[in-house]
């Protein structure tokens, strides 16, 4: 399976896939940074303290990300995906429907359950399952269509909240899970394929190479960190970097298109490499920016988002190429969710403490740390090296390690 090329239906399943994936990432994962500000109002409380429970659905998500995978290992992703549609309406009728705190919390709680279920780990779990080590052109593909989340989810909730209220938003949200993401995750997503595939995916592995477990782990906790930390400040970084705020509105928006931009490539030139190849160079990008930054200052407030950008948009797609590169198909659900849980679980900090740390040492320490962060990945990448190769493979093994 692992060396066969994508079946007629997988232009489907990623459509698919990708639409389904838009609409999670959009009402859940980028809900709080439209409706928290009217939700606290409504409950005379800090925007703060809905964030925070947001903060702990993103924990809650990540401890249950193994548990998620095993179940797709187990009985492949269709089944797990469409309960998720169903948990995130119910998370939001929750919060629809909320008479004060207390349910609201209770509401982000089950929006974290559906998020273990529902975002890119199950996703890629799922194409995993499906096409094994030939799911890299899927998983891109599926990364391309719904890195548009952001892009559609911000405006489509600022104007169900100005038309219907925060509530009103919140239903809205709920009945797009039941109307289009149930059906489309239910009919259109294959099911798991025969146990004699799946035997035969585990026989084509190779031996992951030392080390690669804890690696990968420090790898994808380092550059969410950083994601993190970007997407809840980058406009405010910016004018503290120099930038006047129109043109640090105008640049942040730049970091959709580029991450964009740079999938296309992974998806054509980069896709003819080893997926260490493209991750690599991605870990560079925001470093790259953070030194423009420092050199030129707000005017290179472009140059900056649009290299951050374009690292983000790749290590995105190598959160689920590159463990599929080194471990293969199998255990693959279960192993995404195990590599997943520090990087979800400092992601959740990283507004919070690179918040305190601009306020507290000022923008070049914070970006001097998390320049940092993204170079230790580089060294991790660097001393991560692919399994050796059985001998039939030698000629094409030879040529992919020269490339690295």
């Amino acid at each position: 399976m692992s060396g066969t090329a994508a079946t007629p239906g997988t232009t489907r399943v990623v459509v698919a896939l990708g639409t389904t994936q838009t609409l999670a990432w959009a009402s859940s994962y980028y809900l709080p940074a439209i409706l928290a500000v009217p939700m606290a109002r409504e409950f005379g409380l800090s925007p703060s303290w809905v964030f925070g429970a947001f903060s702990a659905a993103l924990v809650l998500s990540a401890l249950l990300g193994p548990v998620v995978g095993r179940a797709i290992d187990a009985r492949g992703g269709r089944g797990v995906l469409a309960l998720s549609n169903l948990v995130l309406a119910a998370g939001l009728v929750m919060l629809a429907v909320a008479p004060g705190p207390a349910v609201m919390a209770g509401g982000w709680i089950v929006l974290g359950l559906g998020m273990a279920m529902g975002l890119y780990d199950a996703a890629f779990a799922t194409l995993a399952g499906l096409y094994g080590r030939a799911a890299r052109g899927p998983i891109t593909g599926i990364t391309l269509i719904a890195g548009f989340a952001s892009t559609v989810g911000w405006p489509l909730s600022a104007l169900m909240e100005d038309a219907f209220g925060w509530r009103g938003a919140c239903l809205a949200w709920a009945g797009l899970h039941l109307l289009v993401g149930l059906p489309v995750n239910r009919l259109l997503v294959p099911p798991a394929p025969p146990p004699e595939r799946e035997a035969a995916a585990i026989a084509e592995g190779l031996p992951p190479p030392r080390f690669a477990m804890p690696l990968l782990a420090f790898i994808f906790a380092m550059t969410w960190f950083v994601t993190g930390a970007m997407a809840a400040h980058m406009p405010v970084l910016l004018q503290a970097a120099g930038a006047t705020p129109a043109a640090a509105i105008a640049a942040a928006a730049l970091v959709g298109p580029a991450q964009v931009a740079a999938r296309l490539a992974e998806f054509g030139l980069l896709r003819r490499f080893h997926p260490l190849v493209s991750t690599r160079l991605a870990t560079l990008g925001h470093p790259l920016g953070v030194a423009v930054l420092a050199l030129a200052g707000g005017p290179a407030a472009a140059a900056f988002a649009v290299l951050h950008g374009m690292g983000n948009g790749v290590l995105t797609i190598a959160k689920g190429t590159l463990p599929l590169a080194v471990f293969g198909p199998a255990g693959y659900g279960a192993r995404q969710g195990l590599l997943s849980a520090p990087a979800r679980l400092l992601q959740a900090t990283a507004p919070f403490l690179f918040g305190l740390l601009l306020e507290r040492a000022g923008v070049g320490i914070a970006l001097s740390v998390t320049a940092g962060c993204s170079l230790a990945a580089t060294a991790a990448l660097l001393a991560l090296r692919p399994a050796a190769e059985p001998a039939r493979g030698g000629a094409v093994q030879a040529e992919v390690r020269k490339r690295l």
